[in-house]
């Protein structure tokens, strides 16, 4: 997760892949795993997936991906921190585990040794819509709703600690509303249940899937989390347009590996991760539903994280609190 550092990511976007294609070696067998931190059906396994197959190709060997989800993906960054540092397992994720939850909470791992960035992927931002069991049809609505009767709107996110927790939190402590938090183990479920009505409102990463609802009017968009409204919403304000600038958050996505994976082989894993992110068809499905692509060195990726990281120690008196 990354909290409204957009013109530093400009300049790091502009990076250029590190990887020559044409000088891959053989890579070791059984290939690699992408340990998913979040479980089936959102914008991570179809993001995941579509790396895995290009990877696959560049490197010759199987990629596959697994799902290790729960804990707002904490459960699935321990497993990759228990694995052995040979360059073979890697953890999809958004930074937000490494630079959010360990303030709120206790994990079984220490975000700034136990794990190591290996590649940025894909900066996402975060919108809020009214399923079908939302009377409202603006933000103005949900305010309103929510003063005159504290702790009645259901508010899902897809997990605790995540990006669209931390803009519930923000949206409760800059206006003074109450809701009551519904937090999920991901976002596949989280979809199915908006779809019907299972709650009122809903924070989530921009993807496809939503956006095909919002464009059917199943959902209600109400506000983004964005430097500047989304050109696939722009109807829709941005938080901070509304008054509410702390809850204008977005996530970062990256790969991880096990501290101790050699610097040679996490270089390499940068590079051929660079180059996946760049070929079209990966830009074009992450541009098609407002998210970009961000690709970096390992050392500003590794740098970024250690910035939030420091940025979100504030948090820890803010009475947010894991369940």
């Amino acid at each position: 997760m990354t909290f409204s550092r957009w013109r530093w990511l400009a300049a790091a976007l502009a990076l250029p892949a590190l990887c020559d294609a044409a000088a891959q070696s053989p890579w070791p067998m059984p290939g690699l795993r992408i340990v998913v931190v979040y479980p089936p059906g959102g914008l991570s396994d179809g993001v995941a997936r579509a790396l895995a197959d290009r990877l696959t190709t560049m490197l010759g060997v199987p990629v596959r991906v697994e799902h290790r989800a729960g804990g707002g993906g904490s459960v699935g960054m321990q497993a990759l921190a228990r694995s052995a540092p040979d360059g073979l397992t890697l953890a999809f994720s958004a930074v937000s585990p490494l630079t959010l939850r360990p303030h709120l909470g206790t994990v079984g791992y220490d975000p700034l040794h136990d794990i190591v960035p290996v590649a940025s992927v894909m900066l996402t931002p975060v919108v809020l819509v009214g399923t079908p069991a939302f009377s409202g049809s603006r933000f103005a609505d949900v305010l309103a709703q929510a003063r005159a009767r504290p702790h009645a709107l259901r508010w899902a996110t897809s997990g605790l600690a995540t990006a669209g927790h931390l803009v519930l939190e923000q949206v409760q402590m800059g206006s003074g509303i109450q809701v009551t938090h519904i937090p999920y183990k991901g976002g596949g479920q989280q979809l199915t249940d908006a779809l019907g009505g299972q709650f009122e409102l809903l924070s989530t990463n921009v993807a496809l899937a939503q956006l095909r609802h919002m464009e059917s009017g199943r959902f209600k968009p109400l506000a983004v989390g964005a430097p500047e409204r989304l050109a696939v919403l722009p109807q829709v304000p941005t938080f901070a347009e509304l008054g509410l600038p702390q809850a204008n958050i977005t996530s970062l996505f990256g790969l991880f590996a096990p501290a101790g994976t050699p610097a040679a082989v996490l270089d390499r894993l940068n590079g051929e991760i660079n180059a996946a992110v760049q070929t079209p068809g990966i830009q074009e499905r992450l541009l098609a539903s407002d998210n970009l692509p961000a690709t970096m060195d390992r050392a500003a990726f590794a740098r970024l994280i250690r910035e939030e990281w420091v940025s979100n120690r504030r948090l820890r008196g803010a009475g947010i609190r894991m369940e």
